[in-house]
């Protein structure tokens, strides 16, 4: 265990940012669309949108969402326009989605594989899926004003599930009545656009929705909440003002009113080796599960706010090896109690040889997708995770 100092208040947390980017709060922050393996076995595209809107008010420690976040609160009407803007542009072109920063995804790739190539102008099935990330909690109103909620969520009745996020302490019957906004039934595609249906509204008509249907649909809520850790001394002392308890009685809250529940999980957040960092993101995976949590997505913990380059300045914080991920990875998806993703994002940083690290990385999207555990990579200038290799010699 690396020594312990005093708790950080929300003033040297704030002390130690740096700048914030300038937000537009008519505009999204970002959008993509990614697959993604859903807990009955599908894999399908799922729209991902970060909002701008309020920063959050829990000043965590690890936490550096704050950068692209607005001081003052989210002005009325913004964050439909937000979704609206997202939504146009999420639509077919030539064959793959053209909100891919980065070209295509494994899906795009795997299609093209398959046959299909991607100037093919045939469209792809519309994302079955939304994500309403804002960077800090969904029912903050602040954040997002409530009265825009018949506005969102007649943006995103389309979607077969729609995930927000949401700290612990803000879960309560706020959740109850947005998902009855999400299953109400339509009047008429569109009818709360200021600028008429959406590309992605107009292909749902294409493939047979008629636009006066006003059946209800059933749409699921889920509410993705950060566990962080189960480690108590460390949660103390990352300043996200939650204990154990408060998660177990959000999630059982979710549970009980049939919304599904998503938990983050750090990998090596600050005062843990290396070798403790695995063993406690493991029985963080351990406990989501316990409280009804179906999905959880573990992070590695990066720098990146300030106050982490303190702490890692200080000795207290060391960002975790690629190795580890892998085997936390693996060995969450052993326990065939939900689904387990590792974050992927920027995750070659994290390797220690960059002979294989993309190969690596790219074995961990393989892994989220298929949620079976892939052979681990041989590289002739490092060897492969031993807890993998024994993984795979007992599958």
């Amino acid at each position: 265990m690396i020594p312990f100092f005093p708790k950080l208040t929300d003033r040297e947390v704030l002390a130690a940012r740096g700048p914030k980017a300038l937000v537009d709060p008519w505009r999204p922050i970002a959008s993509f669309v990614e697959p993604e393996r859903q807990a009955d076995g599908r894999v399908v595209d799922v729209a991902t949108i970060f909002l701008a809107n309020r920063e959050c008010s829990f000043r965590c420690v690890y936490c550096d969402l704050w950068r692209h976040t607005l001081d003052e609160p989210t002005p009325r009407g913004a964050v439909p326009k937000q979704i609206d803007i997202a939504l146009d542009e999420i639509c077919p072109r030539e064959g793959v989605w053209s909100l891919f920063p980065s070209g295509p995804s494994l899906l795009d790739q795997q299609h093209s594989a398959a046959g299909r190539s991607e100037k093919d102008s045939r469209p792809r099935p519309a994302p079955s899926v939304v994500k309403l990330y804002n960077s800090g909690n969904f029912f903050d109103a602040s954040a997002i004003p409530p009265d825009d909620w018949p506005a969102i969520a007649d943006r995103v009745r389309q979607f077969e599930r729609v995930i927000v996020e949401n700290h612990p302490l803000l879960i309560d019957d706020r959740c109850l009545r947005f998902r009855e906004l999400l299953n109400l039934p339509r009047e008429g595609v569109g009818s709360l656009f200021s600028s008429g249906p959406t590309s992605l509204e107009r292909q749902c008509d294409e493939e047979g929705r008629s636009e006066k249907d006003s059946r209800p649909r059933d749409v699921h809520l889920e509410v993705a909440m950060g566990l962080e850790t189960v480690h108590p001394d460390v949660l103390a002392r990352m300043n996200k003002r939650m204990t154990l308890g408060d998660f177990e009685r959000a999630a059982r809250f979710l549970v009980e009113h049939d919304i599904a529940v998503r938990a983050f999980v750090l990998l090596r957040p600050p005062f843990l080796s290396e070798a403790e960092g695995v063993d406690w993101a493991l029985r963080s995976i351990t406990f989501a599960f316990d409280c009804g949590v179906t999905c959880v997505s573990v992070i590695p913990t990066r720098a990146g706010n300030g106050t982490m380059e303190r702490l890692q300045a200080e000795g207290r914080f060391s960002p975790p090896n690629l190795a580890s991920l892998e085997d936390v990875l693996a060995t969450g998806i052993e326990m065939q109690r939900g689904r387990v993703f590792a974050d992927t994002w920027d995750a070659a940083r994290f390797a220690a040889c960059t002979t294989c690290a993309a190969e690596r990385v790219e074995r961990l999207r393989q892994m989220n997708l298929s949620q079976t555990i892939r052979s681990p990579v041989v590289c002739p200038g490092c060897q492969p995770s031993p807890h993998s290799a024994v993984m795979i010699n007992r599958s």
